[in-house]
């Protein structure tokens, strides 16, 4: 198996990630919008702004970036430790392993400080890799959203709600060092 490394992503990596969601989104029910439907220039605006509150991350094999990760705080004070997760493994590089090396490296940011408190995520119900891997991870369902996606042919599809509560990662990873 190839090399994963999971760095920090930068402006320059805009148009590769922009590419590599049009493609993903091509696939019905995986992302929100459409092939194409975000510019480039709003992944380096995203990229800048999380690197001041939160958490843009890359991950790549031999040099070349093979899925993306973000965690993003909500705006207003009484949400602010709220974090809004968004992960894309790259068409063609799913099933082995770069969305679990995407979401551990945010999660122990995460947990490194005191500022997130909770992340949440929406996920297609239909989407059963990703809510194992959330589930494997410690997030827990929180509701369902109904006829909240709506594809290009027309079809509804629903989001199920999830999230990570801080504290309960931390005292999982501290039992798992007291153990180890």
């Amino acid at each position: 198996m190839t090399p994963l490394d999971i760095r920090t992503a930068q402006r320059r990596d805009a148009a590769v990630l922009a590419r590599a969601e049009a493609r993903t989104a091509r696939r019905p029910g995986l992302l929100v919008q459409r092939p194409g439907e975000i510019p480039a220039c709003a992944f380096a605006a995203k990229i800048s702004a999380l690197g001041k509150v939160g958490r843009y991350i890359v991950a790549e094999e031999r040099g070349r970036p093979v899925g993306h990760a973000f965690l993003e705080p909500m705006g207003l004070a009484a949400n602010r430790h709220v974090f809004r997760l968004n992960i894309v493994v790259h068409p063609g590089r799913t099933g082995r392993g770069i969305g679990s090396a995407l979401l551990a490296d945010l999660l122990a940011w995460a947990s490194a400080g005191s500022r997130v408190g909770k992340i949440e995520l929406l996920v297609r119900a239909g989407n059963a890799p990703a809510i194992a891997l959330y589930r494997k991870f410690g997030f827990k369902r929180e509701g369902r959203l109904v006829g909240r996606v709506r594809l290009a042919d027309g079809t509804m599809i629903d989001d199920v709600a999830m999230a990570w509560f801080a504290e309960a990662g931390r005292r999982s990873r501290a039992a798992q060092r007291r153990d180890a």
